[in-house]
């Protein structure tokens, strides 16, 4: 399998040595001619232009790495070929584009995956694995807090849901297996913070999920006391308990005790890229699949609708085949 990696940004440069590391990389495409040093002389095709790339390299899949505003371009190139594509998040910070993409590799049958990590990370997939198991029983409410003082610079101006909340809503729906059915959310930029055209720095939420689930949710990258971990600290309350993550340490309090769990060793590594490849070797759909990512997606769009209208905004999912408990 050999891959073009389109994009070498500081994002892109990650997945160029993860895709050299594993033999993988067929070739690179960067608009910036400069970028090619980073290749540091390494025998790799580097390409300015996508549409040469694509004409004379042949490639199983597309890994895109952009910024966010020319991943559609790409995605539709790619798509133009039949080629598979594993694209960073977000598909589009337009929504209608997302869905676009979306019902266009559905349609065409071309594997669509986003590169989704936060959920992989070892002590969340251990959570899901005692939510499953019934550990604090039903799932009523859940307070997420996510604080750290990240101003960066970027070709856009950072927002706080569409650039990291969005993990976090994903880690929501994961973590849950339910869909969000409102939210009521205020985005804003606190005194203190940084001016930058167009960003917003601090989201609180309350999400209704299926199931009568609650969840509050309190962000910001302009902290300047402790910070959280990048998943953010979780309180998870059941029926029979409840479930606390803070940093990499998870708690579990019931009537009978306090159990302390650190040690994940039992859940196993999983990665994006290794998700994808076995997708496409098996060819069942991947686990955060553009159909299903595009689900996380929704939450972001709607909270970002109610932070501008100020009111609390029923979440209208897209059409794919499920029914709204």
């Amino acid at each position: 399998m050999k891959a073009i990696l389109v994009g070498l940004g500081s994002a892109g440069f990650s997945w160029y040595k993860r895709l050299r590391d594993r033999g993988l990389l067929a070739a690179v495409v960067e608009t910036d001619p400069a970028m090619k040093a980073k290749l540091e002389g390494a025998p790799y095709p580097f390409y300015t232009s996508l549409e040469e790339a694509l004409a004379q390299e042949e490639a199983d899949f597309l890994v895109n790495v952009t910024s966010p505003a020319a991943h559609t371009r790409v995605n539709h190139a790619a798509f133009d070929r039949g080629l598979p594509v594993l694209c960073e998040k977000p598909i589009s910070f337009d929504y209608s584009e997302s869905i676009e993409i979306v019902a266009r590799a559905a349609k065409e049958n071309i594997p669509f995956m986003i590169a989704e990590n936060y959920r992989r990370f070892p002590y969340v997939r251990k959570m899901k694995q005692l939510l499953d198991e019934g550990i604090i029983g039903a799932i009523s409410t859940i307070d997420i807090r996510f604080r750290r003082y990240h101003q960066v610079q970027r070709k856009y101006a950072v927002r706080i849901l569409d650039d990291i909340g969005v993990h976090h809503f994903d880690m929501l729906r994961y973590l849950t297996g339910r869909e969000g059915k409102a939210i009521q959310a205020k985005l804003y930029n606190p005194l203190g913070s940084w001016e930058e055209e167009g960003a917003l720095i601090n989201a609180s939420a309350i999400i209704e999920m299926e199931g009568g689930i609650i969840a509050g949710y309190a962000a910001t990258i302009a902290s300047r006391g402790p910070e959280t971990l990048w998943a953010g600290d979780w309180r998870i309350e059941g029926t029979n308990g409840a479930l606390v993550l803070a940093g990499k340490e998870i708690r579990i309090y019931k009537e009978d005790g306090t159990e302390v769990i650190n040690d994940f060793a039992d859940v196993g590594e999983t990665d994006t890229l290794t998700e994808f490849l076995a997708s496409l070797e098996t060819r069942q759909e991947a686990e955060t699949s553009g159909n299903d990512y595009l689900l996380t997606q929704a939450l972001v769009h709607y909270a970002n609708l109610s932070g501008e209208s100020g009111h609390n905004i029923q979440i209208e999912l897209p059409d794919l085949g499920r029914t709204i408990q």
